[in-house]
């Protein structure tokens, strides 16, 4: 087989979470707390989620009102739906 016809080499891309950035802005915040080393990936992770369940809600009230951008009324309605959501 030639070098075209095969499946191209995997390349292992490193998608870090900006540790340094949330460590900092927790102590500018709220310096008395004592948190555990992996608390600030769980807070990216949890940012993560509530970003890709913005953009699912937002996608489905775009698909709703038969519109194929998403505005910004989309994104304002989904993000009462999914706040009051979280609230628990």
């Amino acid at each position: 087989m030639a070098l075209s016809t095969t499946v191209s080499q995997r390349k292992m891309i490193r998608r870090k979470a900006p540790r340094g950035f949330l460590k900092r802005i927790f102590k500018r915040q709220k310096p008395h707390l004592r948190l555990e080393t992996s608390s600030d990936l769980l807070v990216h992770l949890n940012c993560l989620l509530f970003v890709h369940r913005l953009a699912e809600e937002s996608r489905i009230n775009a698909c709703g009102s038969k519109c194929g951008v998403i505005k910004k009324e989309h994104v304002l309605a989904a993000a009462k739906v999914i706040l009051k959501k979280s609230r628990g």
